[in-house]
């Protein structure tokens, strides 16, 4: 199975015309025209067929799962630092409910021994 094929089955499969393939292509920012695309879809036995190139279909497969997914959020180092500072405060809260509730306990038991 050629990358010609590929294309021409995912094109089908995910009902995709010309114009959103090139759109497709366009969110990883790798420019291509409609005729240079039409190329790729033409029987190997045409005189204006062209083979499809792996940067091509490896663009479009990038291209397609931002299409599908959207796009990746940014990490930021400061996204990051908040992150580890917010486990860091969970530990500390969880800390202290668990010697709140040990102290509760404790004080419990202490006015059962004094009955």
């Amino acid at each position: 199975m050629t990358n010609n094929d590929i294309l021409k089955k995912l094109r089908v499969a995910l009902k995709l015309r010309d114009d959103d393939i090139v759109a497709i292509l366009m969110l990883v920012d790798f420019r291509i025209s409609k005729s240079e695309l039409g190329a790729f879809f033409r029987k190997e036995d045409h005189p204006k067929y062209v083979e499809c190139g792996d940067q091509i279909l490896r663009n479009f497969l990038n291209g397609l799962v931002i299409h599908l997914r959207g796009p990746m959020p940014e990490k930021n180092s400061t996204d990051l630092k908040s992150k580890s500072i917010h486990k860091k405060e969970t530990t500390k809260d969880s800390i202290s409910k668990e010697t709140k509730s040990k102290n509760f306990v404790q004080t419990k038991s202490n006015k059962k021994g004094n009955n």
